[in-house]
């Protein structure tokens, strides 16, 4: 309902929905498929169109294809959530980019949407069923120059274990949370 004021246990399981939609989108980037498959249950099945099927199985077979790319950035915004009891329907606009290897020199941009049914389960939310909803997509020559000048000397995004967050996250947290 528009402009209804959420009740703290509202905001509480959108919260934990949405940390499982950011997770998801960290797993893709930084190819970490423990965090991936973190973010369904073990029955759960997806429809990204190429694939249909087992959830679990997808993680497996997206890493490869993911790394593929020299960096991929996915980004999501506008998560709507309509749930009742254990159960929710969650709409969320996704915008990726994917930057082909280096010998490709191009770039993708992919928007759509996630069309997500997340079922709660002991406390916790995750994916039961995802289907991809494509809006439009662009593909580019690369203008890409994150190796010269003023850039050059940020950090640079890596794969699972090489980026910067996970160095962080151990030196803080450690490794079991």
């Amino acid at each position: 309902m528009t402009g209804h004021v959420p009740s703290t246990e509202e905001l509480a399981n959108r919260s934990a929905i949405q940390e499982t939609i950011f997770s998801h989108c960290r797993g893709l980037d930084r190819a970490d498929e423990a965090l991936l498959k973190s973010c369904y249950w073990e029955d759960a099945t997806v429809d990204y169109g190429f694939f249909k099927g087992d959830a679990h199985a997808f993680c497996e077979l997206i890493i490869p294809a993911i790394q593929r790319y020299r960096a991929t950035h996915h980004q999501v915004s506008n998560l709507l959530v309509a749930r009742k009891g254990s159960n929710a329907v969650v709409e969320t606009y996704l915008t990726a980019y994917h930057h082909q290897p280096d010998d490709a020199k191009r770039e993708m941009s992919y928007f759509g949407r996630y069309v997500d049914h997340f079922q709660r389960r002991g406390g916790c939310w995750k994916i039961f069923f995802r289907q991809v909803v494509a809006d439009w997509n662009q593909n580019w020559a690369s203008t890409d120059d994150l190796d010269s000048g003023t850039l050059s000397a940020l950090s640079k995004s890596a794969r699972m274990p090489e980026d910067p967050i996970y160095s962080l996250k151990m030196k803080i947290i450690g490794p079991s949370q």
